[in-house]
């Protein structure tokens, strides 16, 4: 018997109390997806879901006679989140599908446990864990997770014309957790129906192609998407730009300890096109923080290896730190794999990683003037006032930032006076 007893997370007082709560008077609750799969993979459980025989409407007249907080998230597909000491547990009342059109379904509640688990859509996320802590498998989960495995359940065509949003979750459940080649059905289905994509939210979408970015190592799944066109469906700026850049930043990002970014793995997979990348997070609605990064990556200058010190915070002063650093993540990564069969390119490496040490620990200088000093030596106000702060802001620059306001002071004295 396989099972998740032992886990510290199956312990928790919280879950024993909703298995206490719902386990009573003819009802059934069961843990079922991410935290099982994720245990009998060895990885952090994350968060711990649960679906039960009984309809939401019991689960919030259940909690509140036992003083549980419930919070109605997803009632119209059964889901209720209870909320113990502060921890949250989403309780979904088992489910089959009446109707779907690719983007939505259409869910009746029922209390048989392998219809819910056949509605889901791969075998390794249709685990349930009893309150004994004994997983039990109607689909052949096991199987999967031994194997790493990404499968449908059933017939993948079917999962797929179900919710077209599945195309992109199997490459990101292969990215996260699936080893060896993607499954053969899967991978077709997903080919064969790769066009639907554009009928789902574009919300939906990039939370997906995030999610699948932000993988330990995302590489083959971007390549296999590449080889059914799923990539150029979603992200059409890579098609000539591509993903050869990914094996490249993901070693990198080991050898240095970087955090997986997905926007830094989305600008390795791009042109730094300013009006490309602009409609790009347009189409796909990224938010303000999201589309300035690439914003700022596409208008950074390219560092050339060479540069000096001095050099490099004269531009990261006129172009800012953040899309200079992306710039030179990528050229170091690039600089490295380059240097695996060409030794030359070792120095270029020694350089770019020089380079960016600086960056990172750079601090914007502040300038000593202001519009508020030229208007007291006596400018009018108006666009002369801004033409003579940027000349004397430029002087300032290209002194390394040395110059003392004193003599900015006298200087700017003299472009004030008359003739």
């Amino acid at each position: 018997m396989t099972s998740i007893a032992a886990e510290p997370w199956f312990q928790a007082p919280q879950l024993r109390r909703i298995f206490d709560l719902l386990n009573a008077d003819g009802g059934e609750v069961r843990i079922v997806g991410g935290a099982i799969r994720n245990s009998l993979m060895g990885l952090p459980a994350g968060d711990v879901d649960l679906a039960t025989t009984w309809h939401p409407e019991d689960v919030i007249q259940r909690a509140r006679g036992a003083g549980i907080k419930s919070v109605p998230t997803g009632i119209d597909h059964g889901t209720v989140t209870l909320v113990i000491e502060g921890m949250p547990y989403e309780v979904t009342t088992l489910r089959r599908d009446v109707a779907t059109d690719g983007r939505r379904a259409e869910v009746a509640f029922g209390a048989d446990w392998k219809a819910d688990a056949q509605r889901r859509d791969f075998t390794i996320n249709a685990l349930y864990g009893n309150a004994e802590g004994e997983v039990l498998d109607h689909v052949g989960g096991l199987d999967d997770i031994a194997t790493r495995t990404v499968r449908f359940i059933g017939s993948a065509a079917e999962r797929v014309a179900e919710d077209y949003l599945r195309i992109l979750r199997f490459f990101r459940f292969f990215a996260h957790y699936g080893s060896g080649r993607p499954d053969a059905e899967g991978l077709k289905a997903c080919a064969q129906a790769r066009t639907k994509l554009a009928t789902l939210s574009a919300e939906r979408v990039w939370t997906e192609t995030k999610k699948l970015l932000s993988a330990v190592d995302p590489g083959r799944a971007l390549l296999w998407m590449r080889q059914a066109g799923v990539l150029g469906e979603v992200l059409p700026e890579t098609e000539k730009w591509g993903i050869d850049a990914i094996p490249a930043l993901i070693s990198a990002e080991k050898s240095f300890s970087w955090h997986p970014d997905h926007l830094l793995r989305l600008a390795a997979m791009v042109p730094p096109d300013v009006d490309r990348l602009e409609a790009m997070a347009k189409r796909l609605r990224l938010s303000k923080a999201e589309s300035a990064y690439l914003d700022r990556f596409a208008k950074a200058p390219a560092i050339a290896p060479a540069l000096a010190d001095a050099a490099l915070d004269r531009q990261l002063y006129r172009h800012g730190s953040e899309g200079i650093i992306v710039r030179l993540k990528l050229a170091l990564a690039a600089a490295r794999r380059k240097a695996e069969t060409d030794p030359a390119m070792l120095a270029e490496s020694a350089s770019f990683q020089r380079l960016l040490a600086r960056a990172d620990k750079w601090q914007r200088p502040v300038f000593p003037l202001s519009g508020a000093d030229v208007l007291e030596a006596g400018i009018p106000a108006g666009p002369r006032v801004g033409e003579v702060l940027a000349e004397l802001e430029n002087l300032w620059i290209e002194r390394n930032f040395s110059v003392e306001r004193a003599k900015l002071v006298a200087r700017l004295e003299t472009l004030a006076r008359p003739g």
